[in-house]
C-alpha cells in the first residue's frame, strides 16, 4: 500500500470574522498528483499556507511521513522538510541567470563561485525531468513557461519531494501546459508528491490521481479521478450544476464600434510594444485577443482607454476619432474598461463601495451637483449595483480590499456595465475566479453583447476565448499575426501562433 507523505488532521484556522479552515482533513500519498479544488474563499490557499509554513493552525495536527509535527514554523523549515511551493506570481530576479536564481540563498561563506559547476548539476536535474532550460540565460529573456520551469527547478535543486503548485497553467499556452503535465508525471513516477491548486476541471481530470474539494472551509470530499466527472466535481464545489451556454446569442451587427488603424504604441522603455495593429470590433460582437503575457496586450488596452499615448495610427469609437484624447474623453464616449489589475487600476482598495461605485460618475447628475455630491443618489447607485449584481459585502462602508476576488470583479463589472457602454475592453476578466464566479462574469459579458455592446476580450485562456468569442485575433511581439473566425478556431493552431508560429490558413 502506498504510504502517506502528509496527513493534515482537523486543521482549523480563523482570521478576524472568517473561519478559513474548519476541521479540515487532507491526505497526500507518495508519488501522487493530488488536485485541490474549491471556490474562491473555500480555504485552499490557507490550508496550503499552513503546510508550507506561512501560517500556524489554531487547531489540528500535521503528520509528515508518519511523524507528528508540532508545527511547520516557517517556509525555510518547510523547505528543510522537503516541502516547497511554486506561487502563481513568480519570485525570480530578472537580471540574474537561471543558475544564479536557482542557487540563490543556498550558498554561504564563499567569496567566489564557479557558476559552470552549478550549471552542470542543474542541467542534470532538468534533463532528468524533461525540462528544457538554458542554465546561462537571463530570466528576463525567458518565456512564461520557462520561468515556471526555473521555479520548479529551484525546489528540485533543494531536494524538495513535495511540491505545491498554485494555478500553474493560468498563463501557459496549450503546448506549455502539455509539457508541464509531462514533467509532473515524470516527477510523480520518481516518488515525488504534487499538490495542484487549480480551477480548471478539464486539466484536473487529465493529470490528477485524486481530488480533494473544499467548500466554505470544510471538506466536501476526496475522490479518485477515475470515479468522478467534471459535473460531479462542480456539484461538490458549489452544491449545484453550472450549465454555461451561449445559446440565444444575438446576431453581430456589421456596424463597427471600435476601429483601430495601424496603431503603434510605445512601451515603458521607449520601444514599440504595439506595432501597426489594425482591427474592427462590431456591435454585439466579442473579439478575443489571444497571446502569451508580455506581447503588447497591456499597452494596447491602455492606449484604447486613453491611459497611454500612441505614436502612430488612429483609434475611432462610433466614427469619432479619440487617438490623442484623454481618459475622460474615452469615458464620455462610453468606453468601459475591466483592467487586469482589479485593485489599483480598476478599484481603489482603500475606498469603500460607495466611493468606488461613482468613480466615473461623480461629475454627472444625479450623483454630482456642481462641486458637491448628492449622497442619496450615491447610496442608491451603490446599493443598486450590489443588489443587481449579487456582490457579497457585509457593509458598503468597508474598504473594497476586504472583498474576495469574485466580489471585486462583480463590483467592477457592475460599475462598468451600468454606465451603458458602447465598447467594453475586458482584460483577463475571469483570471483566478472559481467556476461559479466565472459563470457569472461570462453571463454578464454575453448579456452586454445581446444589448448591442462591442466587447474586446483579452485572455491567455484559449478555452475561455473559444467559449465566448466570435473571432480570435492572436498577438505576438506586438503584432496581430492572424484573425480566426470561431468556427475555424483550433486550440493547437492558436497555441502555435501565440509563440510565433504561423498557421497555414489565416482568415482575416
Amino acid at each position: 500500500m502506498t504510504r502517506a507523505v502528509i496527513e493534515m488532521r482537523g486543521i482549523t484556522k480563523q482570521f478576524p470574522g472568517v473561519l478559513a479552515n474548519d476541521s479540515v482533513h487532507f491526505r497526500l500519498l507518495e508519488g501522487e498528483i493530488h488536485a485541490l479544488l474549491g471556490e474562491n474563499g473555500a480555504g485552499k490557499s490557507t490550508l496550503m499556507s499552513i503546510l508550507s509554513g506561512l501560517y500556524k493552525p489554531d487547531a489540528g495536527e500535521i503528520w509528515l511521513r508518519g511523524a507528528r509535527m508540532n508545527v511547520i514554523g516557517s517556509p525555510r523549515q518547510a523547505l528543510d522538510l522537503g516541502i516547497g511551493m511554486v506561487h502563481q506570481h513568480f519570485r525570480l530576479v530578472d537580471s540574474f541567470s537561471v543558475t544564479e536564481n536557482v542557487i540563490l540563498g543556498t550558498i554561504s561563506g564563499k567569496l567566489s563561485l564557479k557558476i559552470k559547476d552549478y550549471a552542470g548539476h542543474l542541467s542534470g536535474i532538468a534533463q532528468q525531468f524533461g525540462m528544457k532550460v538554458d542554465p546561462y540565460a537571463k530570466v528576463w529573456q525567458l518565456s512564461i513557461g520557462e520561468k515556471q520551469r526555473v521555479e520548479i527547478l529551484k525546489l528540485l535543486y533543494r531536494g524538495t519531494d513535495l511540491l505545491i503548485l498554485d494555478e500553474p497553467t493560468a498563463v501557459l499556452t496549450p503546448q506549455e501546459t502539455r509539457d508541464l503535465f509531462q514533467t509532473l508525471r515524470q516527477m510523480a513516477a520518481t516518488g515525488k508528491s504534487i499538490i495542484l491548486i487549480t480551477h480548471k476541471l478539464q486539466e484536473v481530470m487529465e493529470v490528477a490521481d485524486r481530488i480533494t474539494v473544499l467548500r466554505k472551509g470544510r471538506n466536501a470530499g476526496t475522490v479518485a479521478v477515475k470515479d468522478t466527472s467534471e459535473q460531479e466535481l462542480t456539484r461538490m464545489m458549489v452544491e449545484r450544476d453550472v450549465l454555461f451556454t451561449t445559446a440565444g446569442r444575438a446576431k453581430t451587427s456589421e456596424q463597427p464600434v471600435l476601429t483601430v488603424q495601424d496603431l503603434c504604441v510605445p512601451g515603458d522603455h521607449g520601444r514599440l510594444a504595439v506595432k501597426n495593429v489594425s482591427m474592427d470590433v462590431h456591435a454585439g460582437e466579442i473579439l478575443g485577443i489571444a497571446g502569451v503575457a508580455g506581447n503588447g496586450q497591456r499597452e494596447l488596452t491602455e492606449a484604447l482607454t486613453g491611459l497611454r499615448p500612441v505614436s502612430g495610427g488612429k483609434i475611432l469609437v462610433d466614427d469619432v476619432e479619440l487617438t490623442h484624447k484623454s481618459t475622460r474623453d474615452f469615458i464620455d464616449a462610453r468606453v468601459s474598461s475591466i483592467p487586469e489589475d482589479r485593485l489599483g487600476t480598476g478599484l481603489v482598495p482603500g475606498l469603500d463601495v460607495y466611493d468606488n461605485a461613482i468613480l466615473k460618475d461623480y461629475r454627472k447628475p444625479p450623483v454630482g451637483k456642481g462641486i458637491l455630491l448628492n449622497h442619496r443618489a450615491v447610496h442608491e447607485k451603490a446599493e443598486k449595483m450590489v443588489d443587481q449584481f449579487h456582490v457579497q459585502v457585509s457593509d458598503l462602508q468597508y474598504p473594497v480590499r476586504m472583498l474576495s476576488g469574485g466580489n471585486l470583479q462583480r463590483l467592477l463589472l457592475a460599475r462598468e456595465i451600468m454606465s451603458q457602454p458602447r465598447l467594453v475592453i475586458a482584460s483577463y476578466p475571469a483570471r483566478g475566479l472559481d467556476i461559479s464566479a466565472t459563470e457569472a462574469v461570462y453571463r454578464m459579458l454575453l448579456d452586454l453583447c445581446n444589448e448591442g455592446t462591442a466587447v474586446l476580450l483579452i485572455s491567455e485562456d484559449l478555452d475561455e476565448l473559444i467559449t465566448l468569442a466570435d473571432r480570435i485575433a492572436v498577438i505576438y511581439n506586438g503584432e496581430i499575426v492572424g484573425v480566426v473566425p470561431i468556427e475555424d478556431a483550433d486550440i493547437e493552431d492558436l497555441g502555435t501562433m501565440m509563440v510565433g508560429g504561423r498557421r497555414e490558413a489565416v482568415t482575416e
